[in-house]
């Protein structure tokens, strides 16, 4: 598994599909698209690549919802498109990941048509239960998309579990036919040369035996009895053992609700390490109650908190994934920062993670600061787990409110289609989008971006540029200061050749500012800011990064 760790120089760009870009003109977002834009994707500075899943679906969760794990769909261009873009991406020394969903496939599958008729050896393969004797469900989980986590199934005449949509049948790892099904789709596309696999909620695919009712939880029941689960560990070490120890590949798992401790677990580097790194949640949580449709308020101390609690929890055992955002949350720049200070947000948004030890992720239109999306319908969302949120919750508030609740959590805020140029379909495609463009496409855009030197785009590239050159960002300490502070995010990384101070306002409010202690701001040199002058007073969404040599 990553045996020379090259994951720990790169930065990557994640592809969420069906709208980064049109190749053919149909509409929804292809390979041919992303094969024409592998040298913007390099000129970033980023030299890796995410794919959200490209695999065969019937597309109830976006892709999320497999039916093949061995092609790649036809509205995507197919197995010869990905193999291009696979060598287009290795001859300009890119590594590409590919979406790995095990905890669950399509109801499409065949592994879930014949299980659903007993035919062998496939008659396990899912989590099946009868009835109980009065008709209730098996156990009172809740599935995190839609209703409870059961749903019956005709041709059986049992129930099975979907911890997501109903079309989403959880399978049952617990059957070693399974983990061996699994085992053969990773040989089948590391063999092809992919790097490596963003694992989807890798830490679901071990449920408590009995499937005991949830008394704990007052919702989402179930998932402390799903989440990290009693053979978890085990069944992570034993792909490592006959997989992924024998490729020089890298390994990232989303893992809702962990904490560093809990993650060393898994990617302790000094003892018996299954996984490369981890997706945590927490940095998504300053202004939600565990899910994203929960808002309140933004509070940067608890964004701090969770940024300090892994730098420092990992530190010199485990290595962190960074990311500000991807496909299931809505636009940072509309959470954390401010849509009327968007390019200075949007700037300073990036280097409060860019600079953090770890190996960042940034996903498409990020870049360029794309902001949320204010449908005026709720019909117009995409998204099962939106759509449901919004008919079957809080039900009895008014439909303006339910719709703000959207408008505040949906993910479908980030699944629009990347704003290429203030062209029609923002030069997304010649054709009929699949989905919505986001309004705002004529002002923020790839194209205008490029013209401008001061631009969110350009910004980036020098943010990035930076981060590979610092020497004390991939190996240097990290200190945080003002921690009370409500409007100022400040750290340092410092090794023996250099030093950083990276000071970020999260307030349209100037704030003043005093340098920490042993910090002469008269002897460094600033190296990145989002204003044309940076002295006196921290202005609105203002950031610094100050560099000493030593």
């Amino acid at each position: 598994m990553g045996k020379n760790q090259w994951y720990k120089d790169k930065v990557f760009y994640q592809i969420w599909p069906r709208s980064f870009k049109d190749g053919n003109g149909d509409g929804m977002g292809d390979l041919l698209g992303v094969y024409e834009k592998l040298d913007y994707i390099k000129s970033l500075g980023c030299d890796g690549i995410w794919f959200s899943p490209l695999y065969p679906s019937p597309g109830v969760d976006c892709g999320y919802d497999i039916s093949d794990y061995y092609d790649i769909a036809p509205e995507f261009g197919g197995m010869e498109a990905f193999k291009k873009v696979l060598d287009g991406a290795h001859q300009r020394g890119m590594k590409v990941i590919m979406d790995l969903v095990v905890n669950h496939t399509s109801t499409e599958h065949e592994w879930f048509k014949k299980s659903r008729q007993k035919i062998e050896p496939y008659t396990d393969y899912y989590i099946w239960r009868p009835a109980k004797p009065n008709g209730k469900l098996p156990n009172n989980w809740d599935s995190l998309f839609e209703g409870k986590a059961w749903a019956w199934d005709e041709v059986r005449g049992e129930y099975y579990m979907h911890l997501f949509a109903i079309e989403q049948a959880d399978l049952n790892m617990d059957n070693p036919l399974v983990r061996e099904e699994v085992k053969n789709i990773l040989r089948f596309w590391l063999d092809m040369g992919v790097d490596g696999f963003r694992e989807d909620v890798i830490t679901f695919i071990s449920k408590k035996e009995g499937l005991p009712d949830d008394h704990i939880m007052p919702a989402s029941k179930g998932i402390l009895y799903f989440n990290h689960g009693p053979h978890l560990h085990e069944y992570l070490e034993e792909f490592d053992r006959d997989v992924f120890s024998h490729y020089d590949c890298m390994t990232l798992a989303e893992a809702p609700m962990v904490t560093p401790k809990k993650a060393l677990k898994y990617i302790d580097e000094t003892n018996n390490r299954v996984l490369d790194m981890m997706i945590q949640f927490s940095t998504q949580e300053a202004d939600c109650l565990f899910m994203d449709f929960n808002h309140i308020p933004f509070k940067l101390r608890k964004l701090k908190r969770a940024y300090s609690n892994w730098q420092n929890g990992l530190e010199g055992k485990g290595w962190n994934m960074l990311y500000i955002e991807n496909h299931d949350h809505p636009r940072m720049v509309s959470r954390y920062g401010s849509e009327k200070y968007r390019v200075e947000s949007a700037k300073m948004l990036a280097a409060s993670y860019l600079f953090l030890k770890g190996t960042p992720f940034v996903y498409q239109g990020q870049e360029i600061g794309m902001s949320n999306w204010y449908p005026s319908d709720p019909e117009m969302y995409e998204d099962v787990q939106t759509r449901w949120q919004y008919f079957n919750v809080g039900t009895k508030k008014s439909p303006e409110k339910r719709l703000q609740r959207l408008w505040h959590g949906s993910r479908d805020s980030a699944r629009t289609p990347v704003q290429w140029s203030g062209e029609e379909n923002a030069g997304f495609t010649t054709g009929k989008p699949w989905f919505f463009v986001n309004e705002n496409y004529v002002d923020v855009n790839v194209a205008s971006q490029e013209q401008d030197e001061e631009s969110v785009l350009n910004f980036y590239r020098k943010a990035i540029a930076l981060r590979k050159e610092l020497s004390c960002v991939k190996n240097g300490s990290y200190t945080e200061y003002n921690k009370a502070s409500s409007a100022l995010y400040t750290y340092s990384r410092e090794d023996e050749k250099q030093k950083i101070l990276v000071v970020c306002s999260f307030t349209e409010k100037e704030v003043p500012f005093r340098a920490p202690k042993g910090f002469d701001i008269d002897s460094a040199r600033l190296i990145l800011q989002n204003y044309p002058k940076a002295e006196g007073n921290i202005k609105a969404y203002e950031v610094r990064v100050y560099l000493w040599n030593k």
